[in-house]
């Protein structure tokens, strides 16, 4: 009899201890849950909307570079360039065989460059410098079967082109338009071994057959653009 007296009443002893520990917790939620709720209302606490991490970045900005644009003369005042540089590519500078401006060194000083050289990459296709009828298709120099030229001659104007090294597309007597393809630009290396920047020599005669400097009319300046795509 004691015993089970005894039973009943740690069973409600452990019930009341559950109840009191649950009641506890249940008054501290309660508590917790309100002073959120007033400190949001008084400004203390702003909830923030979730952002996702790919919409926190910032876009990249476009890449931009800067490019050589070519600008021909446009000299019968049509408003069309009438000069075009063969290659797209800058001039020659100087390599272990001089440089590529009008008028430079050749021969230690016993003769003057007659033309520019516009840097070439082989295989790239040249065009021609100017409009006119395919003129003459000879070789560079004698014995030398590999480097030829391609002249063009218009007579309206009165100048003459010569475009030297390359591997031509047109015949004599075909009638060609400035920047029009002509040919295809050829290694020098085998003839110039150890140094020679592979380019084609421009030759450009005006109305009083003298050679003249290219670059006085086919003028080259820096232009900002962005990567294609953006």
């Amino acid at each position: 009899m004691i015993r089970a007296t005894t039973a009943r009443f740690d069973l409600r002893l452990w019930a009341t201890q559950t109840w009191l520990t649950f009641g506890v917790a249940f008054l501290a939620a309660v508590a917790i849950h309100a002073g959120a709720q007033a400190a949001q209302q008084a400004g203390m606490l702003t909830p923030k909307p979730l952002v996702r991490l790919s919409d926190a970045k910032t876009p990249a900005a476009p890449e931009r570079f800067q490019k050589l644009v070519w600008e021909g003369a446009d000299i019968d005042g049509d408003g069309t360039p009438d000069f075009a540089n063969p290659t797209g590519q800058p001039m020659r500078e100087h390599d272990a065989y001089g440089q590529g401006e009008f008028g430079a060194s050749r021969d230690g000083g016993v003769r003057r460059h007659e033309g520019v050289d516009y840097d070439a990459t082989p295989g790239q296709d040249v065009v021609a410098p100017i409009s006119g009828f395919v003129s003459k298709i000879g070789y560079a120099y004698a014995g030398d079967m590999d480097l030829k030229f391609v002249e063009v001659t218009n007579p309206a104007l009165g100048y003459v082109a010569r475009v030297f090294y390359v591997d031509p597309k047109v015949e004599v007597g075909q009638a060609v338009r400035v920047g029009a393809v002509v040919g295809t630009a050829h290694s020098l290396q085998a003839k110039y071994p150890g140094g020679m920047t592979n380019h084609i020599h421009t030759e450009l005669a005006g109305p009083d057959h003298r050679n003249l400097d290219a670059t006085r009319l086919i003028v080259a300046r820096l232009e900002t653009q962005t990567a294609a795509g953006d």
